[in-house]
């Protein structure tokens, strides 16, 4: 879950990461022991399912794997119990650290079951699951799940259709969207405050923005002394 600041730019993690789709520790889970999870693979999309995290490469070679964590407070993705794998398996999470570096949502975990490199390596890009209805509910209007917001439609304050939102990153100072334009070409980002984005409509699909005239211009050439 996560919750739009109100200014134009942001400290720290900016858009408060209560989320995975970004979490915060404080999201109501199930304290009873999950009932054991089939193995089979999951759709591509499920609304049942919010992304908590995706594995990445093997960290040295006793089984400790990188993950990159979108919950609030990155660390927390450990107390949510039983975590479903996209190919259906059960992902139990053991030990959960900082990976250390600029990062504060990349990890270093251990998974049950997983004691050596080779087993790592098998979780690489795995995406990891929680069931929604263990998650808790949004509190107000400017809290979500970032998972929604991919696939809606992008409209300026006039009502014209930009773009659809294709991904919510955060590379350290705040939240962004980062928008497919209509007319086609690369994406833009644009930081995800009440300023760039005053209206939040998921139920009805869209999402309202007033961004900058470049939003998708190009990028210019580089200066002349800037190193290649």
């Amino acid at each position: 879950m996560a919750r739009r600041p109100g200014g134009t730019s942001s400290a720290g993690d900016g858009g408060r990461r209560d989320r995975p789709s970004r979490l915060g520790s404080g999201s109501a889970t199930s304290a009873h022991r999950p009932r054991p999870m089939p193995e089979v693979p999951l759709p591509s999309t499920d609304p049942s399912l919010v992304q908590m995290g995706e594995f990445g490469r093997a960290h040295g070679l006793n089984g400790e794997i990188r993950l990159k964590s979108y919950t609030g407070d990155p660390q927390a993705i450990g107390s949510y119990g039983a975590l479903i794998g996209a190919g259906g398996q059960r992902i139990e999470l053991t030990d959960v650290r900082r990976a250390g570096g600029a990062s504060p949502d990349l990890l270093v975990v251990r998974v049950k079951g997983v004691s050596d490199r080779n087993g790592a390596e098998a979780l690489n890009r795995l995406a990891i699951y929680l069931p929604r209805d263990r998650l808790g509910q949004v509190e107000d209007e400017d809290e979500f799940f970032t998972a929604d917001l991919v696939g809606l439609d992008v409209v300026d304050v006039s009502g014209a259709v930009l773009g659809t939102v294709t991904d919510v990153p955060n590379y350290g100072g705040g939240d962004l969207l980062e928008i497919k334009p209509a007319l086609g070409g690369a994406t833009a980002l644009l930081p995800f405050t009440k300023a760039f984005v005053p209206t939040l409509d998921v139920a009805n699909g869209r999402i309202v923005i007033d961004p900058p005239d470049d939003l998708f211009a190009p990028a210019g050439p580089k200066p002349p002394d800037e190193p290649a």
